[in-house]
């Protein structure tokens, strides 16, 4: 026997949120946003670095290279996220791609070779992949309807400050490096 529901049965009681809460959980949650937006950015601030110390000044294949191959990684990361997922859940794996983000960056930072400076850079790619896909995706599973939009357009603008401090912090750098200067940086260290 097939049951009628009528209209009688549905809660006429509009929902209540913490709107507060709601808020904080996709302000962390887009907190993945402005690490892609930061990690997408900031290597164009250490080529002039990472450069002479790799010795591929000279070499414009190897310099795009190190600058490119953590589309790589965000390939990987993207089409591994909603499996993951699915499997880990978001929240697990938003806090992996966060401490992806941490380790990498360490990695990348303490890389010796040019051949571990890409894997390290690939592996970050991972975690962009990651963020791009899990941050508005979490925030539009955690957000009312009435708010979804926005919450999710938060992300967007996280992702915007973090390119945004990335260059500022890339000009900061290299504003008033005479030419010449990252040799000698290289060679005092």
């Amino acid at each position: 026997m097939i049951a009628a529901v009528s209209s009688s049965n549905r809660s006429e009681t509009p929902a209540e949120f913490n709107h507060g809460y709601i808020w904080l959980i996709s302000i962390v949650a887009a907190l993945g946003g402005l690490l892609f937006g930061w990690d997408w950015v900031v290597i164009g601030g250490a080529k002039p670095f990472f450069e002479p110390f790799f010795h591929i000044q000279n070499n414009a294949s190897l310099s795009g290279w190190a600058n490119s191959c953590a589309l790589i990684g965000c390939l990987v990361g993207a089409l591994a996220s909603g499996i993951l997922s699915d499997k880990f859940g978001r929240k697990r794996l938003l806090v992996a791609a966060a401490a992806l983000f941490a380790v990498t960056s360490v990695g990348n930072g303490l890389a010796g070779t040019f051949g571990i400076f890409i894997a390290w850079r690939i592996l970050g790619g991972v975690a962009i992949g990651l963020a791009s896909s899990l941050s508005p995706m979490y925030i539009s599973e955690v957000a009312p309807a009435s708010m979804r939009g926005r919450l999710v357009s938060v992300n967007q603008l996280t992702i915007v400050l973090g390119v945004l401090v990335a260059q500022l912090l890339n000009w900061w750098l290299v504003r008033d490096l005479p030419a010449g200067a990252t040799d000698e940086f290289i060679r005092g260290s």
